[in-house]
């Protein structure tokens, strides 16, 4: 056996740029939260700036917590754990300057982009298709640094964390792909090449697994790294810790259509996603018990070390939102929790708890780690500790509260069988709610902001060592495992076998949902009264896209009593064959627009856009004054007429040469209805267009429910 040891040297560079976006990134992402948090309360707040209003803004904060915060927290953690775990440096440091640089572009160019309004509809895949590609290359490049790193390595077995950082990575590789199947119609402009239930389904099999290997699971190897490290204690079980991570990366994958209860979806894959969630319960205090549990002997040093602190919180938000997560995916608890604030609320439990928190202790454990000093202040990072706490309990508890007032009121009906409460009664109602919830975020943003300085206070009162040199053996090429070996130790040893195994497990739920929604004609059944959209009205939809109006508006009515009365008929399957993408929404601050076609006539939406309130006394929701006097890109419609055609619409072949002339009549014969209410305005206004899109919206199925199999 060669005994001879070999020197090599731990990067630090990277893994500090890497903190240092973190930590601009979450506390721009935290900040523009509580911006539109404020918007709710006070949509004066939107400054009738296009750019400034919720429905752009609440997408940059989205993709800045999770991709830009979360992102970047994942890529520290990978950067500095990987060599140490694996005694070498990484594989390529030209690769890791690409993959930090092209990493940040692409937050800066989704937030750009989504600003100005270039947004594929699709909740946390909102970036348009060349930004999907460069997020697709940047992610490869990162695969194949991570991988050489691995495969370089002088530690034969692969710690638990690694096992965690290779499946994050596949999956995510997987997902992205398959989600982000577009057809594009400009440099930022395309349609998702699945329409209605089957759009629906991919996108919450990628919506929800982005939480689970976004947001989870690389997580889960982060905690697996420094939490023992900050502890100076052993992981407690290395059993637990295996059936974890197999049976965790199984079940998540099957658990998206959990967000699709009691809608069109069809209804065995409701039922799919409810059981696997239901099962996510073991697997997932598994691993919340593995942590905890490896503090048990230290809860003095835990009472004592802030880092801990913010270890034990994150892990126990994690319990929390894995316990209340799969709740959630029954039935009767989701018919009150979807499209209400409870979401939000469970969301932000992860979020600001786990990720947030975890995140926190990482940095301040690490940084002084790579300053060779000790940490600026401990009563400041405690005093951060209480505060971010502070800031999630009055954050959450008034989105609790707010579900729960808004469901009873919802569905409350007089004696004599009429809804008690109308939507405008319960959008005020919940204001206050909403107000606590902006000053929990306020007070969370404090905490970073204290951090943020004892950090920086940290990095000035130490001295930057931007390479550690390390010595270790050279991995035994000859090596021969004992016949006596446990048997995981062999899958330890084999990455590539690793990842193969991972991609088999999480590929096998996403088969099995997937392919028969798109196989299986009877799952999505269609309705022959069902039309494409005229021209004027695709022009309109890709505004209410374009705007963000799915932020706060569904088009699905489930099939209760209360939403039926108050919404009209619940929605079926067929409705929805020409909507790429589909547009059935996760949240109601605005009533359901599935069937307000005709509702109201073209002068009420036109006042509405304009001045809200001015129809809806105590209306939250934005004006719009930039739609009345920008002009529809009529350039656009030939190439859209073609995109979808291309896609299965059934336009006539060669309609783009005369579809302009379709939308110019309608906009004149809306513009007519408009002057007959005295409004006076250029018939090519895109106002027009958005008019003509909410007209149309349930039109169809009001005059026929005949159903073609």
């Amino acid at each position: 056996m060669n005994t001879q040891l070999e020197t090599f040297h731990y990067d630090n560079k990277m893994p500090r740029l890497f903190a240092m976006a973190t930590i601009f990134w979450g506390a721009v992402g935290m900040l523009l939260g509580v911006v539109i948090a404020c918007q709710l309360v006070f949509p004066a707040l939107n400054l009738d700036l296009s750019f400034l209003t919720y429905g752009r803004v609440r997408p940059v904060h989205t993709n800045a917590v999770i991709f830009a915060f979360v992102g970047n927290g994942i890529f520290t953690a990978i950067y500095y754990s990987l060599p140490r775990l694996l005694k070498t440096s990484m594989w390529s440091q030209r690769l890791s300057k690409i993959h930090f640089w092209g990493w940040q572009t692409i937050i800066v160019l989704a937030a750009v982009t989504l600003l100005a309004g270039f947004t594929t509809g699709k909740e946390y895949a909102e970036l348009e298709w060349p930004i999907d590609i460069l997020i697709t290359l940047i992610w490869v490049v990162f695969g194949i640094n991570m991988f050489g790193t691995i495969l370089t390595r002088r530690e034969r077995h692969l710690y638990v964390a690694i096992w965690f950082y290779i499946a994050s990575w596949v999956t995510v590789a997987m997902l992205h792909i398959v989600n982000s199947m577009e057809f594009p119609v400009s440099l930022f402009k395309s349609y998702s090449w699945y329409a209605g239930v089957q759009d629906a389904l991919v996108q919450w099999w990628y919506g929800h697994n982005a939480v689970a290997f976004f947001l989870t699971t690389p997580y889960l190897g982060l905690m697996y790294y420094f939490l023992p490290k900050a502890a100076e204690r052993p992981v407690y079980s290395y059993r637990l810790s295996i059936v974890h991570f197999w049976s965790l990366i199984f079940i998540y994958i099957w658990a998206g259509p959990h967000h699709l209860l009691y809608t069109a979806l069809p209804e065995w894959a409701q039922s799919l996603g409810t059981a696997f969630s239901i099962m996510l319960i073991l697997p997932s205090w598994g691993g919340m018990l593995n942590g905890l549990f490896t503090l048990r002997g230290a809860w003095d040093k835990v009472r004592e070390d802030p880092v801990l602190k913010f270890f034990v919180v994150a892990v126990t938000c994690y319990g929390m939102s894995t316990f209340e997560g799969p709740m959630m995916s029954l039935k009767s608890v989701n018919a009150i929790s979807h499209y209400s604030d409870w979401t939000v609320a469970h969301v932000h439990i992860g979020a600001l708890g786990w990720n947030g928190f975890l995140t926190f202790g990482m940095m301040y454990w690490l940084i002084p780690k790579i300053y060779k000093t000790e940490l600026f202040s401990k009563k400041l990072a405690s005093t951060h500790f209480w505060i971010g706490t502070l800031g999630i309990i009055l954050y959450a508890i008034p989105m609790y509260w707010s579900a729960f007032r808004s469901y009873f009121m919802m569905k409350s009906f007089t004696p004599e069988g009429q809804l008690q409460y109308q939507f405008m009664d319960i959008v005020q109602t919940v204001m206050p709610f909403y107000a606590l919830r902006a000053l929990g975020g306020l007070i969370y943003l404090t905490g970073v902001i204290i951090m943020i300085y004892n950090l920086v206070k940290t990095a000035k009162k130490g001295s930057f060592v931007e390479s550690e040199q390390a010595q270790a053996a050279p991995l035994e090429k000859n090596y021969i495992a004992a016949k006596t070996a446990f048997w995981h130790s062999i899958i330890e040893r084999k990455p590539v076998l690793l990842l193969t195994l991972s991609l088999i497990l999480v590929g096998i739920g996403g088969l099995v949902e997937l392919v028969p929604t798109f196989l299986i004609k009877s799952n999505v059944p269609t309705i022959a009264s069902v039309k494409p959209y005229t021209p004027l009205e695709l022009q309109g939809r890709d505004i209410y896209i374009r705007e963000g109006c799915y932020n706060c508006h569904s088009q699905m009515v489930r099939p209760f009593r209360y939403e039926v009365m108050r919404f009209g008929d619940y929605s079926k399957a067929g409705e929805f064959v020409y909507d790429h993408p589909f547009q059935w929404g996760s949240k109601r601050t605005g009533p359901d627009l599935a069937r307000v076609g005709g509702k109201y006539p073209d002068s009420w939406h036109f006042n509405h856009l304009l001045e809200p309130s001015s129809v809806s006394p105590g209306s939250n929701m934005p004006r719009y004054p930039w739609l009345f006097e920008t002009p529809i890109d009529m350039a656009s419609t030939n190439s859209k007429i073609h995109a979808m055609r291309k896609m299965g619409v059934p336009y006539a072949d060669g309609y783009e040469a005369i579809a302009n002339e379709d939308l110019k009549k309608q906009a004149e014969q809306i513009n007519t209805n408009l002057k007959g209410d005295k409004i006076a305005i250029p018939s090519d206004r895109e106002i027009i267009s958005l008019i003509a899109y909410l007209q149309r919206l349930g039109k169809d199925v009001r005059t026929s429910s005949t159903v073609k199999k």
